[in-house]
């Protein structure tokens, strides 16, 4: 039987916020599954450090101290609006509270940080509704990186590819689960795809259930294997939510740029591609045909 500190650590595990508690020396000794989805920062990388720069604000919210038995108990906290950044580099604004801990002679022993995305505060009560601003910014993140890369291959010849990605439960998870359940499913799937990538590859958000991944693939085959190994990979997230698992699979489309091809044409036979994935019972991957106006090379 389990004793009670493993009944403690699983339950904090799977709590839905992001959870890092840190001892007297401000150094991180327990980082749950929650705050490695919204931070991007594996336990691997903060347990025993102190919290990377980049999420310093986290920890530094105003919060409530915990008292010790015989006092009046837990005093409610103020959370705070604070704007950390993701490992990916974009910025993170979360709603963050700190908590002291102390042991029963009161006594400090360490704090806790607590946090959740910032962008979850403003969903609709009944939680169905996804953050659309969240993929707004994403995509116009995304988009500058794209016409860059288009550019380059117009002007320089450089080869462009795209996988479009969509996850085969995202709506089932949200009418079932609700919008934060599958906003940090979502979260899962794009870090675990992004472990997948070449160093000059770049994947983010190109719509509410959709990722885009810009590559440089030079061949069907090739194009195909990369696409495959992605979706092995978004089928080994291990996404749970208060305990339970669900599995994911991915529909992907992709296609490789073709002689004087627009760039909308290259989403939309991308898009196609994924769809037909997705028509087909999902799970599949689907490589898009050549333009007709392109001859075989």
């Amino acid at each position: 039987m389990a004793d009670r500190a493993e009944l403690v650590e699983a339950a904090l595990e799977v709590y839905p916020e992001g959870l890092a508690l840190l001892d007297d020396n401000e150094r991180v000794v327990f980082w749950n599954r929650a705050a490695e989805l919204i931070t991007g920062f594996p336990s691997a990388e903060v347990i025993g450090q102190h919290l990377p720069e980049a999420l310093e604000p986290l920890g530094g919210g105003r919060g409530f101290e915990i008292y010790p038995a015989g006092r009046n108990g837990p005093q409610p906290g103020r959370e705070s609006l604070v704007h950390a950044q993701h490992k990916l580099g974009r910025d993170l604004p979360a709603i963050a509270r700190r908590v002291i801990l102390r042991d029963g002679l009161g006594t400090r022993i360490g704090t806790a940080a607590v946090f959740h995305p910032g962008d979850l505060f403003s969903a609709l009560p009944h939680g169905e509704t996804s953050d659309v601003d969240e993929v707004r910014q994403s995509q116009a993140e995304l988009k500058d990186r794209l016409d860059n890369e288009y550019e380059m291959f117009v002007r320089e010849g450089v080869p462009l590819s795209l996988l479009w990605i969509a996850v085969d439960q995202a709506r089932e998870l949200r009418k079932t689960h609700g919008a934060r359940a599958c906003e940090t499913m979502l979260e899962t799937v794009e870090r675990t795809v992004a472990n997948g990538l070449r160093p000059e590859e770049e994947v983010g958000r190109w719509g509410d259930d959709e990722f885009l991944v810009l590559s440089h693939e030079t061949s069907p085959q090739s194009l195909d294997a990369h696409a495959r190994a992605l979706a092995g990979f978004a089928r080994t997230a291990d996404f749970r939510w208060w305990g339970d698992r669900v599995s994911l699979t991915v529909s992907v489309g992709a296609a490789i740029g073709q002689c004087d091809e627009p760039l909308a044409e290259l989403l939309e036979r991308t898009q196609t591609a994924m769809r037909e994935s997705a028509h087909a019972g999902g799970n599949q991957v689907t490589l898009a045909g050549r333009r007709k106006s392109c001859s075989p090379s």
